[in-house]
């Protein structure tokens, strides 16, 4: 089949336009290649880390950082966020313990030896589906997940003031609710 009479001009311009472009953050906030970095008009997602603070984009298309002091104040907001997430982590499991200290007894026949009929009881710990306490756990649950994935998208920002933020927001966070966090040890375990 002979292909030399068909125009092929589109082809090699769509094929232009899907080359990458490398840029490089200067550190302000703008790129070694003159645009902003890709912060504005959603020309693209910036996919390395960067020290800037101009035009940085963070969780809405309003919500727009132009200088030092409104980092500042996002990076305050985060860490807060990211304490925030962890204190609800270790809250819930400090709930879900107490709510599970509600012991039942529960008895079930048993033969005996000599042919009669024993009741032993058993205990079982547990909680139930349609109690309050579970609709609590549902709703923290579903809290939780929400701020885990809002400090998932403040980290794809790749701004490295927000990263360090959230990472020393949820250290701070650990370091202040963890101590209430239950440690259970084996002491059938003889590994080293």
């Amino acid at each position: 089949m002979d292909h030399s009479s068909m125009d092929h001009t589109g082809h090699v311009h769509r094929a232009a336009t899907l080359t990458p472009t490398l840029t490089t953050h200067d550190g302000h906030g703008g790129t070694t290649d003159g645009t902003s970095g890709g912060h504005e008009g959603h020309m693209g997602m910036v996919m390395t880390f960067y020290f800037g603070y101009q035009n940085v984009e963070l969780l809405f298309s309003g919500l727009i950082i132009n200088s030092a002091g409104e980092m500042v104040l996002a990076c305050l907001g985060v860490f807060l966020l990211a304490a925030l997430y962890e204190g609800l982590k270790i809250g819930r499991e400090v709930l879900l313990r107490r709510n599970q200290v509600n012991v039942r007894y529960n008895s079930m026949p048993v033969p005996g030896n000599d042919g009669t009929v024993l009741m032993e009881t058993h205990k079982t710990v547990g909680q139930r589906m349609l109690s309050p306490a579970h609709f609590l756990q549902t709703l923290l649950h579903i809290l939780q997940v929400v701020l885990s994935y809002v400090l998932m998208l403040v980290f794809m920002t790749y701004n490295g003031f927000l990263c360090i933020a959230v990472a020393l927001g949820a250290g701070a966070g650990y370091f202040l609710f963890s101590w209430k966090k239950a440690i259970v040890v084996d002491i059938t375990e003889h590994c080293h």
